[in-house]
C-alpha cells in the first residue's frame, strides 16, 4: 500500500521477541522496512529515526515556554 518513490516516516515503535537480543526483544517500526525500502525514495529507521528528533523538539520547546514564562522574547 506504499506508492513508489514516497517519503515514508515511520513513528511506531513496538516491542518484538529477540533470543539474540540481551533484553529479549527488539524494536520495530510500523512499517515493514524490508519490505518498502525498495521502492520508497526514503525511509526513517526505527529505532533512531524520528525519536532524535523528538527529543531535540521537545527541548527547543522547553526551552522556548520558559523564556516565554520569563517574558522574555
Amino acid at each position: 500500500m506504499v506508492k513508489e518513490g514516497a517519503t515514508v516516516i515511520d513513528v511506531g515503535i513496538n516491542r518484538v521477541p529477540d533470543a539474540s537480543k540481551k533484553s529479549g526483544y527488539g524494536l520495530v517500526g510500523d512499517v515493514d522496512f524490508a519490505a518498502v525500502a525498495p521502492r520508497v525514495a526514503r525511509i526513517t529507521p526505527v529505532p533512531g529515526g524520528v525519536g532524535p528528533m523528538t527529543v531535540a523538539m521537545l527541548m527547543s520547546n522547553t526551552l522556548k515556554a520558559w523564556h516565554k514564562h520569563r517574558g522574555n522574547p
